[in-house]
């Protein structure tokens, strides 16, 4: 069954901005939260096409990738890696988001675990995301290229092996909590007693504190350091598209998920073709004398020399096409032409033998826009001149 428009579902048309997204959402969020339709499957699933369809429009670079390439989009990331990741949202996902919608925690926190918090588990941080750029040729582009990369990002302790503590033996269970990473309250209310839980403000979440921490990261379980990343670029990719990495970003602090790779590509240009969507534009330049009678040249392409024919009587503006020598589509066997543009070029400066051949031949029907049927072609004069 194919998936709805993420747009339809919350509401909302393609340009609609953040404050409107969000605000559709929390309508959607309401109407259809568990709490309030408890046993209702259907209910249940429109809520959570709703936390997808947000997941993804309320983040910047996944809208972006979804509005270009649709929910095919985890076909156009680096390596597999990326995409929207919106299909395999479970609750503890879902209730995460409505920090940012309800303004520092959902209204339904009491009834579902505070959403951070898994079954009562530690809370995981995810590392920040990192973006940098990659400059490609238009060879690259055409054919696809490996690229590696140094980054310059938080890498997790070695010393540590990203616990933060000095050794195993310096946790310790979080009296706050007791290790579940949440705290609970009762109060009581007009309806009965109602539970609500927070994150525990000893632990930050994460059910044990740290006796020792390590010397190298003091505690974070991070440091800053460099990283190789091997990058496949897929064919066809264009100035300003955004590729997405999982996993490839900044380390999180003590065993959390690190974060993703953002890749923004720029394209090198190239020193004679140039790229027009699909398809290459190359502008030739021939003499008077060639478009005239004719010539066979050689043209450049992304693949190398190719030599092409010019018919006699070719005239400047004409458009030749090489068919699928321009740049493939992502992810797809179609690719485009090259368009070589027909440039007829004059001499500035002559010998006065070349200015006496073309003033003999000035006058001739041939040089003028409506040639005379009956007067001697361009190609006659020219036999009889240069014999």
């Amino acid at each position: 069954m194919a998936k709805r428009d993420y747009y339809d579902i919350l509401g909302v048309a393609k340009g609609a901005d953040a404050d409107e997204i969000k605000k559709a959402y929390r309508k959607i969020a309401i109407k259809y939260h568990p709490y309030k339709n408890q046993g209702d499957k259907a209910a249940e699933e429109k809520f959570k096409e709703a936390a997808e369809a947000y997941e993804v429009l309320s983040n910047p670079d996944k809208r972006q990738r979804y509005d270009q390439f649709g929910h095919a989009a985890n076909a156009h990331s680096a390596n597999g890696g990326g995409g929207y990741g919106g299909a395999g949202m479970n609750m503890e996902d879902i209730f995460s988001q409505f920090g940012d919608i309800f303004g520092g925690g959902s209204p339904f926190e009491g009834f579902f675990g505070g959403g951070r918090q898994s079954g009562g588990g530690a809370r995981r941080v995810k590392g920040s995301n990192l973006r940098i750029k990659v400059r490609l040729t238009l060879e690259e582009i055409a054919n696809g290229a490996e690229k590696k990369i140094k980054v310059n990002k938080q890498i997790l302790c070695n010393t540590c092996d990203g616990t933060g503590a000095k050794d195993r033996s310096s946790f310790q269970t979080c009296k706050t909590c007791g290790g579940s990473g949440a705290v609970r309250r009762v109060t009581n209310t007009i309806l009965g007693q109602m539970q609500t839980t927070s994150t525990c403000p000893t632990c930050n979440g994460e059910g044990s504190t740290i006796l020792s921490k390590c010397t190298v990261c003091h505690g974070d379980g991070v440091v800053r350091g460099e990283e190789t990343i091997s990058i496949n670029i897929p064919a066809g990719v264009s100035e300003g598209m955004q590729l997405s990495m999982s996993g490839k970003g900044n380390a999180a602090p003590r065993g959390g998920v690190p974060g993703d790779l953002i890749i923004l590509i720029e394209e090198i240009p190239h020193e004679t073709l140039k790229r027009d969507g699909n398809n290459v534009i190359y502008d030739l330049h021939i003499n008077f004398v060639d478009a005239a009678l004719g010539t066979s040249v050689e043209v450049p392409t992304i693949d190398g020399k190719v030599k092409i024919k010019i018919d006699p009587g070719t005239q400047g503006g004409k458009i030749l096409r090489l068919k699928s020598k321009g740049v493939p589509e992502v992810n797809s066997y179609h690719r485009g032409d090259q368009l070589i543009h027909i440039n007829i070029w004059t001499p500035k400066a002559l010998s006065r033998e070349e200015r006496e051949a073309l003033e003999k031949l000035q006058s001739s029907p041939n040089f003028k826009p409506n040639p005379g049927k009956n007067e001697k072609s361009f190609f006659e004069r020219m036999k009889e001149y240069f014999e």
